[in-house]
């Protein structure tokens, strides 16, 4: 970004992977969105940074990114009217007894609950092998740019998520497995 305020880049720099982060959280997810979000983010912040200078920068980007991806999310999420079944020609959905829903929930709740005690447990042992698979797994960011927010080559990148995947499967490996 060529602004020619260097202090404006300076703030870009230490801030945008904070940004971005906020965006994607908010916006359901969408990296796309959550680029989107970002750039609008920072031009804000371009545009207001006068008088800001001597204010909460951090402060005020985490608040402009969330509120910014809120809107975002409303704006683009549209109620679809549902037609009638009978005039749309779209057969009854065969139903599924209760118990069964039931086990479904359960199931997936339990994997839910695997998932997160995964995801802390990563993070304690090695937090930029959690940053790193948060960045690729589930923010879906390329591999090379991943790479360069975290500030390595793309192979170091690819070797910090083998370690982390194999941790995975040696710590929680046989935890999962019960669960199939």
């Amino acid at each position: 970004m060529l602004t020619g305020n260097r202090e404006f880049n300076e703030i870009y720099d230490k801030y945008k992977n904070l940004v971005l982060k906020v965006a994607y959280e908010y916006s359901g997810d969408d990296y796309d969105a959550a680029q989107d979000i970002t750039q609008e983010t920072f031009l804000k912040l371009y545009r207001d940074f006068d008088r800001l200078k001597n204010g909460n920068v951090y402060g005020w980007l985490k608040v402009t990114a969330r509120n910014t991806a809120i809107n975002y999310r409303k704006k683009n999420s549209r109620e679809v009217l549902e037609l009638d079944k009978e005039e749309s020609g779209i057969a009854e959905p065969v139903t599924r007894s209760i118990d069964e829903e039931f086990e479904e929930a359960e199931t997936k709740l339990e994997k839910s609950r695997l998932h997160w005690k995964i995801m802390k447990g990563l993070q304690k042992k090695n937090p930029r092998w959690y940053e790193a698979m948060i960045l690729v797994y589930y923010m879906n960011v390329p591999q090379k740019d991943a790479a360069d927010m975290l500030g390595i080559k793309t192979g170091a990148l690819q070797v910090m998520l083998t370690r982390a995947k194999n941790w995975i499967r040696k710590t929680y490996g046989a935890e999962y497995k019960e669960m199939d």
